[in-house]
């Protein structure tokens, strides 16, 4: 085969690289195209001075024409690779080279396809994926329809490389770089200086619960109710929101003392969310709104052209974040002296008022200046982010605020209220920008299987807040099997839905956060499938979400999973079997009681196996570490609640029988085999860690 050599050259300018706190410099990506090396079959593509791509070509035919393409149209570079060989097939082979937290996504629509939410815990083997994003770099390199490509993790995903392959009579090659900043908008994000929360976020708060009527003796009772019923199982934080503080709100003094309801104080309630193993949390606001200091100290302020105390709806009195003196008399002291005293979760109210209602609409008082509002804005931030520090969780509430990427942890995406929107319509940003956050789930609410569900398997912000009692009910199961929250990555890195991430652009010239923004994610139930895939170094393995509306009939391949094999299915909140199938799954009714069926799905086997676990809605992605079949036994180590039963739900095919189990440290209930599945029960564990063995005998 003879391939023409072409040499592109990697051009672009330097920047300076940036430094995450406690972490190596990484240079800045260029905004520039890669080096492409053409030579006989070999292909290679370097970026940053890396080799990013070698691969192998081939053709069925004559050698392929070979195209290639650089648009800088906007300032987003795509580049385009394509080799076209007529009625012949050309074949890509060989491997992508990523950064280390690199990941396998699907990098555009398909045309028909089923709108499918997906994230990953572990390296992606989903065949749905046609790219790797590196996301520390911000680049993405992809395959474009309508040739077929499969891009799946090398050695188990241990390494930052993917094996690449790709089959048609087109194959193109789609890279882009900055493509979160560029071709997504976000002008803030830079991952080379900073990594996503990558641990647990699941808690309490206050709001829902009791709103600003909230007493000292609220919080005791909450803290109680949730070290004793859901700290176990993975809940940490306890989060006081409005109503501690005095008022008006506004100087220090106001939000460090707290009023008659809480005599202890703000030391006395961290130390007794603390004294019980749990984190501290606190909601703090940026509006002033005390009108007789404003008045005697007016420099603090922004200023109408008149000389006024410039002034807005929800964030009162706008403090001048380009003002040294606001920042350390007005600002800084508050989150200075929180953090002294050991609070670790801060969740900043108003922020969207500050930008809207306070830099946007008196603009004018920065521009005059020559000093740019957002910088103004972020600064405001950041300087909050210095005081606590990178260990302390910082949550933005409320409406995206991609003018504070790389600064805050979480994101709320709407409006008061659990929404459901920002699953599908942020999608791609959920643990790569940051944390969404859908607020605060009522379990006590009918949905509140289904929201708790979602939330943790798309590995989002998962705050409860019902009052106390809620959880010394059953309605606690809820809570129980959905946290901790894996750190999850998105199998694709475009929104489901993306009407409102397009928009996000208009925060720029928004004066206004009385009420949802047309870029913010809305309430409602939009898609009714989503899909977690684990893998661990043991097994792999599907979860699949359905609401109520969504397809009975589903086919594997729209999951990313290959056709022509066996699965099995299990119903992980009726804990029923729901058989094997091929190629094609039917899942049911969605039953009311859930509003959501989590299914797991497992590749079969012709022995017995694993279903799930009952201990989190991952179907063992929390608690399994170890599973394996040999001997005729099937065994493994899982980490469990203590005194909590633990549960295995085991295939049975025929010709097998259930003779033992043993598990050291329990109790272990062999249940009846039933339409080729059995219940493992172990009771009364004394460890968080338990290895059980259950051994088989064959039927003659």
């Amino acid at each position: 085969m003879r391939v023409a050599v072409i040499l592109f050259a990697l051009h672009g300018i330097s920047a300076p690289a940036q430094t995450a706190p406690a972490a190596r410099p990484r240079p800045a990506p260029p905004n520039a195209p890669a080096t492409v090396l053409v030579r006989g079959a070999a292909v290679e593509l370097r970026y940053q001075g890396i080799t990013i791509l070698s691969a192998q070509l081939s053709s069925t035919g004559a050698a392929p024409r070979l195209r290639m393409l650089v648009d800088s149209s906007g300032g987003k570079i795509t580049q385009i690779i394509s080799w076209t060989a007529g009625d012949d097939r050309v074949t890509l082979r060989g491997t992508i080279h990523g950064t280390t937290d690199a990941f396998a996504v699907d990098a555009d629509p398909r045309e028909n396809g089923v709108p499918i939410v997906r994230h990953s815990v572990g390296p992606s083997y989903n065949r749905l994926n046609r790219g790797v994003y590196a996301r520390s770099a911000d680049w993405l390199l992809s395959l474009d329809f309508p040739s077929t490509a499969e891009v799946t993790p090398v050695a188990g995903g241990d390494s930052a490389a993917f094996a690449v392959e790709a089959v048609g009579g087109e194959v193109t090659l789609r890279f882009r770089p900055r493509y979160y900043q560029k071709h997504r908008g976000l002008a803030y994000y830079e991952p080379w200086t900073y990594s996503p929360w990558n641990r647990s976020a699941a808690g309490w708060t206050s709001w829902f619960a009791y709103r600003d009527s909230i007493t000292e003796a609220d919080v005791h009772s909450a803290v109680d109710a949730i070290a004793e019923r859901l700290a176990p199982y993975g809940y940490e934080y306890v989060q006081i929101d409005d109503g501690y503080q005095r008022l008006p709100i506004g100087v220090p003094e106001n939000w460090l003392n707290t009023n008659e309801k809480f005599p202890g104080g703000l030391k006395g309630m961290h130390d007794y969310i603390a004294s019980h193993g749990l984190q501290s949390g606190l909601w703090t606001n940026v509006s002033f709104a005390d009108s007789v200091w404003a008045a005697a100290h007016p420099r603090y302020f922004v200023r109408t052209p008149d000389g006024k105390v410039a002034e807005g709806n929800w964030v009162g009195f706008v403090m001048d974040g380009a003002n040294p003196a606001t920042m350390r008399d007005l600002v800084l002291p508050v989150y200075r002296q929180l953090k002294a005293q050991g609070w670790s979760y801060f969740k900043i109210d108003a922020l969207r008022h500050l930008r809207y209602e306070g830099y946007n609409s008196y603009a004018e008082f920065y521009s005059r200046r020559g000093i740019d509002r957002v910088q103004v804005y972020r600064s405001f931030v950041q300087q909050i982010r210095a005081v606590i520090g990178r260990d302390a969780f910082l949550l933005a509430s409320w409406g995206p605020r991609p003018e504070l990427v790389g600064i805050i942890d979480a994101t709320r995406l709407g409006t008061d209220g659990f929404g459901y929107g920002g699953f599908a319509q942020f999608n791609s940003f959920n643990n790569v920008v940051w944390r969404n956050d859908p607020d605060h789930i009522e379990i006590s609410r009918a949905d509140g299987y289904r929201s708790a569900t979602i939330t943790s398997l798309t590995g989002s912000l998962l705050m409860l807040t019902d009052r106390p009692e809620v959880y010394r009910s059953d309605r606690v199961e809820a809570a129980r099997r959905t946290a901790p929250v894996l750190f999850t990555v998105p199998g694709q890195v475009y929104d489901i839905d993306p009407s409102r991430s397009s928009r996000l652009a208009m925060v720029e010239h928004e004066v206004s956060g009385s009420g949802p923004r047309p870029f913010e994610a809305d309430q409602r139930l939009q898609q009714t499938l989503y899909q977690l895939d684990v893998a661990r170094p043991f097994e792999r393995w599907t979860v699949l979400a359905r609401t109520t509306g969504a397809p009975d009939t589903i086919r594997v391949t729209d999951l990313g999973l290959a056709a022509g094999r066996d699965y099995v299915a299990f119903d992980f909140w009726e804990k029923r079997f729901l058989g094997s199938f091929r190629d094609t799954f039917v899942a049911g009714a969605v039953d009311p009681t859930f509003q959501v069926q989590v299914v797991c799905l497992r590749e079969r086997q012709s022995h017995p196996q694993l279903l799930a676990t009952n201990r989190h809605v991952s179907c063992g992605g929390v608690d399994l570490e170890r599973v394996s079949w040999s001997g005729e036994a099937l065994s493994g180590t899982s980490r469990v609640v203590t005194g909590d039963d633990y549960e295995l739900y085991l295939t049975e095919p025929d010709g097998w029988t259930a003779e033992s189990v043993d598990v050291p440290g329990a109790a272990a209930v062999l249940g009846d085999s039933r339409d080729q599945w059995r219940r493992v029960t172990m009771r009364g564990a004394r460890t968080g860690q338990l290895t059980w063995t259950v051994r088989y005998r064959r039927l003659r």
